[in-house]
């Protein structure tokens, strides 16, 4: 069975990440990206208005991906139900990012425009650091309502949680462009998730028969 065929916008968002990720947003013009998809500059223009457009699409889709993802379809309650499991899930998550070619381009990306751009920081702190932070500040705070985790300020711990994540992803793709082994950094997201469960969790006082 052949793979559907993608469509004209489909194909400019594919041209258009490549070339971003390779020559950099900046050098990279409209005219290079119509003519790699093989239209015309006019018909890129029926479906971005321009660049920017195309930049904040592509910004959109990592800010959907799967660590967003993670969050959806499933209560605050039940979540902070799972324990120990919610977290094994977003640090997985994470690290099977680092090795999706495309959310890989997609991060780089991101990097390289955080700080050239305020309309992709805009979405990237609203939509995806914030957002994730305040939904795991609730779940950390219902665990501790439930007397899961131990009592203190659920939106630190989930700054906490979520930092070292973010920079373990960014070692991974720094090794993987200099061609070097990150097999030591793959194994720290699990570490971490046990490192920091074990040193929250609240450990119950087993009661003894005389």
């Amino acid at each position: 069975m052949t793979a559907p065929r993608k469509t004209t916008k489909e194909l400019i968002l594919e041209v258009s990440l490549r070339l971003f990720s390779e020559n950099g947003y900046k050098p990279t013009s409209v005219r290079d990206i119509a003519k790699e998809v093989g239209i015309t500059q006019s018909g890129l223009y029926n479906h971005f208005k321009g660049k920017d457009a195309i930049l904040e699409t592509l910004i959109g889709d990592l800010m959907s991906s799967a660590v967003v993802k993670i969050f959806e379809n499933k209560s605050i309650d039940e979540l902070a139900g799972s324990g120990k499991k919610v977290l094994r899930s977003i640090a997985t998550t994470f690290k099977l990012i680092s090795f999706d070619k495309r959310n890989e381009a997609l991060f780089k990306l991101l990097m390289q425009e955080l700080y050239k751009n305020s309309a992709i920081r805009d979405i990237y702190n609203e939509h995806f650091y914030q957002a994730n932070v305040k939904k795991l500040s609730s779940i950390f705070f219902i665990m501790m309502q439930n007397e899961t985790i131990k009592h203190t300020d659920p939106l630190f711990l989930a700054h906490e949680f979520f930092s070292p994540l973010f920079f373990y992803q960014m070692q991974v793709n720094l090794l993987k462009i200099d061609a070097k082994s990150n097999s030591s950094m793959v194994t720290l997201f699990e570490k971490h998730v046990d490192y920091f469960w074990d040193n929250n969790k609240v450990v119950k006082e087993e009661t003894f028969l005389a």
